[in-house]
């Protein structure tokens, strides 16, 4: 019988096999708190305002989010985690997690964690794919200010320089190892200066295999036709197109900017939108599947099956490496086990850096699930299920 026939996304058995009964029952308070949209809302200032006067909430930070979600504060730390996803046939992803920093000595730190990133999955099949943000190696308001084409000053041009450096530095070790890394999308208006960025690494590095990956935000109205035009690009220079897919993770933030800046949103009108254009980039993925290779992240259970269906349909095999199906550490454990069960290629991103940098990563994590219609009812059902048979088998 074909494989996919045998696909479910049910079986908590499979999805939770790694997870003890104390990991089960934390993760179902911690859903608990989460679907409480003014805890949500109310913990980011009051946790930052905890850390500033003192008080002692980084233990129970680590304890609980922060152990659900991530991986470690070191790459060491992300050790056991490594082992525990790999043990279900899951990748990992290294996600040094630190956001917003102004510094260049940070930047140039940053850059060499990515880089240790690289040199740990070279070392170990268990993390096949790396992932750095350029705002992790670069001012925002300098890409700001390249993305708008405005003049740049001395200081800024040689600034700029030291960024394209580091990324070129990040690019050429994954090269020499042979190990994929993925640039992460950001917001819109630093995004075209990314998207320039990655293509010249593109071109550079992904000649003979698929090194280097950009990322689709697909709740963009446009960014299935960049991914086309880009594919177009690749073709006639030769290179394979990496392409990671996402819906996104700035919807608030991006129609808040154009309204108050009075230009039109960069936001798909509605989720239908953002699902028909990220199903369809499944099938243009799938239809260059020699010339594309792309990571498809999401914990939509729709799009999921529906890549399961195209790879069958197409008679691509489910180990071929230009696929791979991705979802966070902490969510969607029913999509990301069983797909690995089925002999899909998944890895999971599993943040790591210190607490207090990675905090806005978890409130954004802990806001983004809120605002997706039943997601933390899915994930509590399926907790409460797996409680239940556990009981049961005795």
């Amino acid at each position: 019988m074909n494989e996919k026939n045998n696909l479910s996304f049910e079986n908590t058995e499979i999805a939770f096999r790694h997870s003890s009964n104390f990991d089960l029952k934390r993760a179902y308070w911690l859903f608990r708190v989460i679907n409480v949209n003014f805890l949500v809302k109310i913990g980011p200032p009051v946790t930052n305002f905890a850390i500033k006067i003192g008080l002692p909430v980084k233990g129970l930070i680590k304890a609980t989010i922060f152990k659900h979600f991530c991986g470690g504060e070191t790459i060491a730390e992300c050790d056991k985690t490594i082992k525990n996803l790999n043990n279900g046939g899951v990748g990992t992803i290294l996600d040094y997690s630190i956001e917003g920093e102004d510094d260049e000595h940070v930047f140039d730190n940053t850059r060499d964690e990515i880089i240790r990133t690289i040199e740990r999955a070279s070392a170990d099949k268990a993390v096949p794919i790396t992932v750095f943000k350029v705002t992790g190696v670069g001012r925002f308001s300098l890409l700001e200010k390249l993305d708008e084409k405005a003049q740049l000053s001395v200081i800024e041009q040689e600034e700029w320089q030291k960024v394209q450096a580091r990324v070129l530095a990040i690019c050429e070790k994954a090269h020499s190892t042979g190990i994929p890394v993925m640039i992460d999308a950001e917001e819109s208006w630093i995004q075209k200066t990314i998207d320039m960025l990655a293509l010249d690494m593109m071109h550079l590095y992904n000649t003979e295999k698929a090194i280097v990956y950009n990322t689709y935000q697909l709740y963009r109205h446009d960014k299935l036709a960049s991914l086309k035009n880009d594919h177009a690009i690749a073709v006639k220079g030769k290179f394979i197109l990496g392409a990671k897919l996402v819906r996104g993770a700035y919807m608030e933030k991006e129609r808040k900017r154009a309204e108050e800046k009075g230009y039109p949103s960069p936001i798909q009108p509605d989720k239908q939108s953002s699902d028909k254009d990220y199903d369809a980039a499944l099938n243009c993925c799938t239809d260059h599947i020699d010339t594309i290779a792309f990571v498809a992240g999401t914990h939509n259970e729709e799009s999921c099956r529906l890549l399961a269906d195209l790879l069958d349909k197409k008679n691509i095999d489910h180990r071929n490496p230009h696929v791979y199906f991705s979802q966070l550490l902490g969510m969607s454990d029913n999509l990301s086990f069983n797909l690995a069960n089925a002999q899909y290629n998944v890895a999971k991103y599993v943040p790591y850096g210190p607490i207090k940098a990675v905090l806005p990563y978890l409130f954004r994590r802990a806001q983004e699930n809120t605002a997706i219609a039943g997601q933390m009812s899915r994930e509590l059902s399926l907790i409460v299920k797996e409680v239940k048979r556990r009981k049961i088998s005795g």
